[in-house]
């Protein structure tokens, strides 16, 4: 039975039809499944500017299919505006507005099923964990990626202009040339080009059967993009008939297949995070561990940026995700027998799918010959991050740093010192009070790693905080440190030029201080009060669990 039944059905519902009445529903329609479209339009940011489009051409299509469209809003941060900012800290936050957002809206006017879309980071994992908690027949359409942008026959993405500006106080470039990039980087329409966080997510949700095949690496202004969010409305309406259900699909095996496609794609940090959030609402016991475990099985086949060479339009061209799937599946690192919202299994959506890459690229490349033989998210554990950080160690020349440790308590003060020229070669800066419930809301550093590229120091510096990575951030960093410093976590016990190693051989993230001596700092050590006692971030901060548990605010 529809859940909708209680509403369009009976005389006793009358007024409750009479609302309906008054959006559109004719007698004919309230025997009709309701299916709500989350929208995710807004003009804050370029990647979300052209949902609107995808929004009424899902509409028109739930019709034609037979259902009734209902279509709400849901918010969005652009990171790429906020970055670097006191805004920044809602940036993660809104990944638990945009869940709580449609959870809301569609249990309220009990919707049959629901059609998310998103463009920006974190509006893939908040539908997706709202979907998990639903449990409704949902799907979910990308927004898309952006062009790259051009500057003298080169490839711009927003990273290019952060990292200009480190180009730009280390002398490398001049005012001219600065401003050339910003006018250049973010051509039109669409989430930030390389295999960043919105990307990464997208291929990760397709990857795990909640969106079509190819749809994750789509333009958002190609035409393909708007013919398939009407298929994705389609499917959806036919998955209602028969009540397939997340839950049926988000499996262990599932989230082990979008782990391993990240890895293949060198896709953002962020998704660790992301998927230990989303699991944790599915019910799934998916550990951080796993992300070690998968990674020492599956190599890095993806030439993508921010560490590779090509962008997302590059890599749909070449095949896109099913493409990666059929390789990884061929080589026994996929599980085929997992289901998708079409009702088929992954081995039947990749029979047809070539278990070569083209000739004519080298974006994908074979298994037997990767990028690199590991993937490129290590888990990294040691005195500092107990529970756990993450690192991004693609294309990494000095995988082993083991340095005087620079302390900033914000990314503020850390980006100042860069700027000035003040960290240099062999340091390990520390940025910490940017966790969870330190920043709280677990800010992303893109500026000072990108300052850190563009003066050159990518390869001579080390940067640790228990604050979170843009997809955009490349180098030896390490985020996600937990416990954090605002719970009490040692790195909240570094002092200004305690000696630190770093190595992502050994997997190691250590303060080479001897543990009487952390005893006694830990004994003087005062919880700081919190930057923000109300308001939303003062609500975050008192729920927020680790990021080792995918710092969730419904911990259950």
């Amino acid at each position: 039975m529809l859940r909708s039944s209680a509403i369009t059905k009976g005389l006793q519902r009358s007024p409750n039809r009479a609302m309906l009445r008054a959006v559109g529903f004719g007698d004919d329609d309230f025997n009709k499944p309701i299916v709500g479209i989350a929208n995710g339009y807004s003009t804050i940011t370029p990647c979300n500017m052209g949902l609107m489009e995808l929004a009424r051409r899902s509409e028109q299509a739930v019709r034609v299919a037979g259902a009734m469209p209902q279509i709400f809003g849901t918010i969005t941060v652009s990171d790429g505006i906020s970055m670097g900012t006191e805004g920044m800290k809602y940036s993660l936050v809104s990944r638990e507005v945009i869940a709580d957002s449609i959870e809301t809206a569609c249990n309220a006017q009990s919707m049959d099923g629901m059609l998310a879309i998103g463009g920006c980071d974190k509006n893939m994992p908040g539908a997706m964990i709202s979907i998990a908690r639903m449990n409704i027949p949902s799907i979910f359409v990308y927004g898309g990626t952006i062009k790259p942008g051009k500057l003298d026959g080169s490839d711009l993405t927003v990273v290019s202009a952060f990292e200009a500006v480190g180009q730009l106080t280390s002398g490398k470039i001049d005012e001219e040339r600065l401003l050339a990039v910003e006018k250049n980087a973010i051509p039109g329409a669409g989430s930030c080009g390389g295999m960043f966080t919105a990307n990464t997510m997208s291929a990760a949700i397709e990857t795990m059967g909640l969106s079509l095949p190819y749809s994750s690496t789509m333009a958002a202004e190609d035409n393909e993009k708007s013919e398939s969010a009407a298929q994705s409305a389609a499917v959806l309406v036919e998955a209602i008939k028969k009540n397939i259900k997340p839950l049926d699909i988000l499996t262990k095996e599932a989230f082990e297949n979008a782990i391993s496609v990240v890895m293949a794609v060198g896709g953002s940090t962020n998704s660790v995070l992301h998927l230990l959030a989303i699991a944790k609402t599915a019910g799934i016991d998916l550990a951080i561990d796993d992300f070690e475990r998968i990674r020492q099985k599956v190599p890095v086949i993806c030439d993508l940026k921010p560490s590779g060479k090509y962008v997302t339009v590059d890599l749909h061209k070449a095949g896109g995700i099913p493409q990666v799937m059929k390789l990884l599946l061929d080589a026994g690192l996929l599980h085929g027998n997992c289901l998708t919202i079409q009702g088929k299994t992954i081995n039947q959506v990749l029979k047809d799918v070539p278990s070569i890459p083209p000739n004519n690229q080298d974006v994908i490349r074979t298994i037997s010959n990767p990028i690199y033989k590991k993937g490129h998210l290590a888990i990294l554990k040691g005195n500092l991050a107990i529970e756990g950080s993450v690192a991004k160690i693609s294309g990494v020349k000095t995988p082993v740093i083991t340095g005087p440790a620079r302390v900033f308590e914000s990314e503020e003060e850390c980006l100042s010192s860069i700027l000035k020229n003040e960290v240099k070669a062999g340091d390990v800066v520390v940025v910490r009070y940017e966790g969870p419930v330190g920043g709280p809301g677990m800010r992303e550093m893109l500026s000072p790693t990108s300052a850190i590229v563009g003066q050159g120091l990518g390869e001579k510096v080390a940067l640790i905080t228990d604050g979170r990575f843009s997809g955009g951030s490349y180098g030896l960093v390490v985020g996600h440190v937990a416990p954090e410093a605002a719970v009490g976590g040692n790195i909240g016990l570094v002092q200004e030029g305690d000696s630190i190693t770093v190595d992502a051989n050994q997997k190691l993230i250590q303060l080479n201080v001897d543990e009487a001596e952390l005893e006694q700092r830990r004994k003087k050590w005062v919880k700081p009060k919190p930057r923000y006692s109300t308001g939303i971030l003062g609500k975050y901060a008192r729920l927020v669990s680790s990021s080792s548990k995918g710092a969730v605010t419904d911990q259950g």
